[in-house]
Formats: structure tokens, C-alpha cells, sequence
């Protein structure tokens, strides 16, 4: 076990949701959506000692009921993932069930509901007081909508967890998304709903599915403002995704001042990440998570739910990431110059046959402009940044180039 350094403030109670019955949800041994990824979080993050501190709860999820999942998914849509899970050779594309992204697979309804009772459990246990914070990092499927599955997604967990706050009394949430690919469908469920503001920090829909979630998208007529899209070109890296990240997160949670804030952790921009094209590292995602769970402490009095999501370089990259996410949340942060554990290398060789990394951080130098300097319009980051602050900051009473 890897010795965890102390820190002086009081360790937040903080919810785990993990089970091995979570890595039933499994699309087939060619599909970028591979289970061993969750395994290998869970791993790793035992071996780093996250499970084994006392303030830190490890709970089984339930599958979700169908009732459950109705509160954000049409009934036809729960019954139709009921349907193509018993019979996967009759499925329903107009759905979405049964395509390249979403494979139809024996026993889909119930693996896809088990993630989600996860991310409700979560929300529960921030409701009732149990826990300050909640990982499930099995959970951040942002592609799925009311009515359609979509981008390796059935079922929306992060909206089922924001509906349950709100049907609970939390009356605003806050749901920051740094997934590299837009997240579409949270965005879509809660449209037209002012509890929920939605931010979504992303490579460009020009060049990464699915193809929208740009400035301009902002919100339904009831709830104008409710949507921030920051779409940063193809090749963004630490710098420019953490200014961007600063430039726009911080502000927007400070004028809507959430009770709760949910946040999803697709680490999927990571450089070594098959599926898209951002150059961040280990380290900028840390920086991210660190800096989600400062807003949380700030705005929310602590109360924080932090979701998993995308993220396809199995070995390399998402244990590492999701780890640091754990910790994070537990308030016992992994330094960076942490020596990955020999058993959990060990383990990766064997199974994988291939060598995992040395450390918990990519090693980079780590810094970024803080968008105080000024706005430079010649840099491509900064114009999609600025094209977020024009959109939606005027909503919340904040000035798009002052604030």
C-alpha cells in the first residue's frame, strides 16, 4: 500500500461506488468502451490506499428501477433497452440500440441501469447528509437522451443524479463536463430547466463527434443562459484547456451559485487517447478535478458528485486519472512524483502484457495564463473562449470581458 501524506483540514465523508458487477457493462473485446478500465481504477486506487481510509465509504450499486429511470428517459425508451437486453439480435437503431457506437448485448438494460443506480445512490447520499462527496466513476454517460442511446451511452446517470437532487429540494446544480467530447445529452434533458446549468468544456464538434456543442448553444426559451459551450480546437493542450477552464468555469458558478454541483471526468482528452484529438496529461485533468472540488467547497458547502465518462487509453491513462479523481474527492490528494504501486504494475504486465506507468503524473511542466493578462484575439483558444463569455455571460450579469 502506498503511503497517502495527511493534510491538516478535516477529510470530507466521501461515497466510492464500486462493484465488480459494474464491469458488466461491456460492449464486446473490440469496443473502445472496455470494462478492464474500470477493473483497473478500482485497482489501482486500493493499492494507492484510497479504499482503506476511514472517512471513505466503498458501496455496491443497485440497478436502477425502471421507475427510477423514467424520471429523465421516456417509458418507450426504457421499454425498448428492455427489449434489444433480451433479445440482442432485434435491435432498435432508431434508438440507437444495436449500432457500431452502442452494441445490442444480453443483459444491457441491467448493466447500463446498475451504473446509474450508482450515480443516484450518490445523489442520495449527498441528500441525506452521508456523504459530502460521491465518485462514481463508472457513471458519466452524458451521450444518452430522454428517448436515444448514443456514443457508448444508455443511460444518462449524471442526469438521473441532477433530477434526483432536484425532486430531493436542492433547488440549483451546477454540472461541469471536461469530457473531450460534448455532453449533448445531460445538456438535452435540462434544456429548458434554470435549476440546471450546464458547462461543457470540449474539443470542437468541426473535427470530434458529436458534432455540436458550440457558443451559440445556450439555453431553451424558459431557461436562456442555462447552457455554456466552450469548443476548443483540435490539438488544445494543458495551457490552453486550463485557461479556458478559468476563464469560464469559476465565473459562471460564482453568479449562479449552486447548492450542489455534479461533474463528469471523461479523460478522453488525454494525449495518448485513441478517440479524440486534445493533448492534455495526467496532470492538467488532476489540476481540473482539484479545481472542481475548490468550487464545490466555495459554493456548495462541500456537496460535490463526481462522475467517470470517456477515456480509452486503458492501461496508461484512465486508472491514473480516475485515481487522482478518487483522491481528490477524499481530500487526500496522490502527488504527482507518486510512484505508481508495483503490485498494480504488476498486475497490468500479466494481464495486458505490456508495461504500465512509473509514475501517477505525465511529468509536464504545468501552467497556464490566467485570462486577466488579456484576451489575444489571434489565438484560436482564446476566441473560443471569448465566443463562450459573449454567449452566455450577459445571462448571469457578468461582463464578457471583465469578468
Amino acid at each position: 500500500m502506498t503511503f497517502l501524506p495527511g493534510l491538516s483540514q478535516p477529510a470530507p465523508p466521501t461515497m466510492v461506488v464500486w462493484n465488480s458487477a459494474m464491469t458488466a457493462y461491456d460492449f464486446g473485446p473490440v469496443h473502445p468502451m472496455a470494462p478492464a478500465r474500470l477493473d483497473l481504477t478500482a485497482r489501482l486506487a486500493r493499492s494507492l490506499g484510497l479504499f482503506d481510509l476511514e472517512h471513505v465509504s466503498v458501496a455496491a450499486p443497485e440497478v436502477a428501477s425502471d421507475a427510477e429511470l423514467e424520471t429523465v428517459h421516456s417509458p418507450g425508451f426504457v421499454a425498448a433497452v428492455r427489449r434489444v437486453s433480451a433479445d440482442p439480435l432485434s435491435p432498435d437503431e432508431a434508438r440507437g440500440l444495436g449500432t457500431d457506437d452502442d452494441p445490442a448485448f444480453a443483459g444491457m438494460h441491467e448493466a447500463a441501469a446498475r451504473l446509474s443506480g450508482g450515480s443516484l445512490m450518490a445523489a442520495s447520499a449527498i441528500l441525506d447528509g452521508s456523504a459530502l462527496h460521491a465518485v462514481n466513476f463508472g457513471g458519466g454517460l452524458h451521450h444518452a437522451a430522454r428517448e436515444r442511446a448514443s456514443g457508448f451511452c444508455i443511460y444518462n446517470d449524471s442526469a438521473l443524479a441532477i433530477q434526483r437532487l432536484l425532486d430531493g429540494g436542492i433547488r440549483r446544480v451546477v454540472y461541469i463536463d471536461v469530457d473531450a467530447h460534448h455532453g449533448d445529452g445531460t445538456e438535452s434533458i435540462f434544456w429548458d430547466d434554470p435549476r440546471v446549468l450546464t458547462i461543457s468544456l470540449h474539443e470542437s464538434g468541426l473535427t470530434l463527434f458529436p458534432g455540436t456543442g458550440f457558443a451559440n448553444e445556450t439555453g431553451g426559451p424558459q431557461a436562456e443562459g442555462s447552457a455554456a459551450n466552450v469548443a476548443l480546437p483540435s490539438g488544445t493542450g494543458d495551457a490552453g484547456w486550463l485557461r479556458a477552464f478559468h476563464a469560464v468555469v469559476p465565473q459562471l458558478v460564482g453568479a449562479f451559485q449552486p447548492e450542489v454541483i455534479v461533474s463528469q471526468h471523461g479523460c478522453d482528452s488525454h494525449r495518448r487517447d485513441p478517440l479524440a484529438h486534445l493533448n492534455i496529461s495526467v496532470d492538467g485533468q488532476r489540476e481540473a478535478a482539484t479545481a472542481v472540488g475548490n468550487l464545490a467547497a466555495r459554493h456548495c458547502e462541500g456537496r460535490w458528485i463526481a462522475t467517470g465518462g470517456g477515456g480509452y487509453s486503458v492501461t496508461d491513462v484512465v486508472p491514473r486519472s480516475w485515481s487522482h479523481l478518487i483522491a481528490i474527492a477524499a481530500g487526500r490528494p496522490v502527488p504527482l512524483r507518486t510512484e505508481v504501486p508495483e503490485d498494480w504494475r504488476a498486475y497490468v504486465l500479466a494481464k495486458f502484457g505490456r508495461d504500465a506507468p512509473d509514475m501517477m503524473g505525465d511529468d509536464v511542466e504545468l501552467w497556464w495564463r490566467s485570462w486577466e493578462v488579456g484576451f489575444d484575439p489571434n489565438d484560436a483558444v482564446d476566441r473560443s473562449v471569448m465566443a463562450t463569455r459573449k454567449a452566455v455571460f450577459p445571462f448571469h450579469g457578468l461582463d464578457p470581458w471583465f469578468d
